[in-house]
């Protein structure tokens, strides 16, 4: 497996995995899936901050960060997402992603990476506690999705010293 700078060619692979997850859980609170233009335009945008696993040249899954919220004074904060194929999860995917992520982003200045998690989804909880990020906050019943009010949860990694 190798970490590298997401292309626009694995769009395909990447609405596939972000799709399924979408449509078939409560992970995300979205319900529009994405085309894989649309993929293909962010992963220009986004440059190093889009990151895939891959593995004789099937992506396994991806990372990205982008904005946290608007305006100077969250320069140097971001949030993220971690995605994986269904057959590629608790393996070493996620955590090398996470890896690779935290050092591209210390390397764009990145302070701050925060995670918004799904009330529904404990695993990521349990996973982004265990590669060391903290627990901050907990939004009860912000989002909806398929007639459930599920919570937000909150957690944050600094980065970096001052």
């Amino acid at each position: 497996m190798r970490i590298r700078q997401a292309q626009a060619g694995d769009a395909d692979a990447i609405a596939a995995i972000t799709n399924a997850i979408i449509r078939d859980t409560l992970v995300t609170f979205t319900t529009v899936e994405r085309s894989s233009d649309s993929i293909a335009t962010d992963i220009q945008m986004r440059g190093s901050a889009y990151l895939v696993a891959e593995d004789a040249g099937r992506v396994l899954g991806f990372a990205a960060y982008g904005p946290f919220r608007s305006g100077p004074g969250y320069a140097q904060c971001r949030e993220h997402t971690v995605q994986l194929h269904a057959d590629a999860r608790a393996q070493g995917v996620g955590k090398a992603l996470m890896t690779a992520l935290e050092d591209a982003a210390r390397a764009d200045g990145v302070h701050v990476l925060v995670a918004g998690i799904s009330s529904a989804n404990p695993g990521a909880v349990a996973f982004h506690a265990k590669i060391g990020f903290t627990q901050v906050g907990r939004m009860p019943e912000v989002g909806v999705k398929w007639g459930k009010r599920l919570d937000l949860v909150l957690m944050q990694k600094i980065l970096t010293e001052d």
